[in-house]
């Protein structure tokens, strides 16, 4: 069955297989958060992005070959109740964006700078550093060689829009310059997005939005 990106809590995930990777997304908890699993194809090395809720439903989605890393895309809550589970579960390393870390109760390993390389096996996955829904959000960018580019944005993109700004001006404008120069300026349309919350979308279909998005405030 094709890949569609369309989860629900307590359903399966949904696999979408790539030349290199394997990226499982699951739905969890009551703020119907998306986790991803992430496995390098050659080296079986797994990464878990956003260690959201039920660890028991992450830790069987990770099943017995461990996880290297656990990666949290920024300091809300609802995004690493499942963190210190998972951690002491597999021992894996744990990243944060730099200007979130202090807010996330589990100790951070790896603090993440914009442009960072992240690894898992033999992918390597480009951080993007996004300034508004929290002060040290971060996105990954998974440029294929075999295809088009798959971002992971945490609650900074979603299918309509950016994220929730709070009601915030300033964050808001600091949101969308940021998602424009760092993200839609630098990938093409066909880049699949795997979004904190909800279905996915591509960069195609949002981008004729922008100037909508920008004449609204959020």
């Amino acid at each position: 069955m094709a890949y569609s990106g369309a989860v629900k809590v307590g359903g399966p995930a949904d696999v979408h297989e790539l030349t290199s990777l394997m990226i499982s997304k699951v739905a969890v908890g009551p703020m119907n958060n998306n986790a991803y699993l992430l496995r390098c194809r050659t080296t079986g090395e797994q990464m878990l992005i956003d260690a959201a809720n039920e660890p028991e439903t992450l830790l069987r989605l990770v099943g017995e070959d461990g996880l290297a890393s656990v990666v949290t895309t920024h300091r809300h809550g609802d995004h690493w109740q499942a963190l210190e589970e998972v951690v002491a579960a597999t021992g894996a390393r744990t990243y944060a964006g730099r200007h979130d870390a202090e807010a996330v109760p589990v100790p951070t390993g790896v603090l993440v700078d914009d442009g960072d390389t992240l690894r898992v096996g033999e992918v390597e996955l480009t951080a993007r550093h996004l300034v508004g829904h929290t002060p040290g959000s971060i996105a990954l960018v998974y440029d294929d060689p075999h295809g088009h580019p798959h971002l992971f944005t945490g609650d900074c993109l979603f299918p309509g829009g950016v994220g929730n700004t709070f009601g915030d001006a300033d964050a808001f404008v600091s949101l969308l310059h940021d998602v424009e120069t760092k993200i839609f300026a630098q990938l093409p349309d066909e880049t699949w997005v795997y979004p904190g919350h909800g279905d996915d979308t591509t960069l195609g279909a949002e981008r004729p939005h922008l100037a909508e998005w920008r004449e609204r405030g959020w």
